[in-house]
């Protein structure tokens, strides 16, 4: 997953805001290949509520590794269809944001995760790492 504080600053360029939401929800396990029509409008509406791009990462990754970090006894989850799954998070970290350094905490902790997971699980293309 690309961080945030990587890119240019997409603050004050919609379509610059709308692309990191969609590539950063679109890179995340269980996710789709590609955003919808509805993801580019939700991410849109995002961007004229002005929520700040680094606390949509932190939402993202905080209900990706929620799900990824279920007990192994529970059945999985089904895949996430819509950007809209990640909405509630996103109010929650509204209301309640996040330490300084904890987005960095977040990244480092999924990046673990996916890296010791099951590739299946976490393949987002349809080339095999075995080619």
């Amino acid at each position: 997953m690309t961080p945030v504080s990587t890119l240019l600053d997409p603050g004050s360029n919609s379509a610059l805001y709308t692309a990191t939401v969609l590539t950063l929800y679109v890179d995340l396990p269980d996710t789709p290949l590609r955003a919808s029509i509805q993801d580019q409008r939700l991410a849109q509406r995002l961007f004229d509520n002005a929520v700040p791009l680094t606390l949509v990462e932190a939402a993202l990754l905080l209900a990706s590794l929620r799900r990824l970090c279920r007990p192994s006894e529970v059945p999985p989850l089904p895949r996430v269809h819509s950007l809209a799954y990640f909405q509630p998070v996103i109010e929650e970290l509204q209301q309640n944001p996040v330490p300084n350094g904890y987005l960095q905490y977040l990244r480092m902790k999924l990046r673990s995760i996916t890296d010791n997971a099951d590739p299946a699980r976490v393949q987002k293309n349809t080339f095999s790492s075995d080619r």
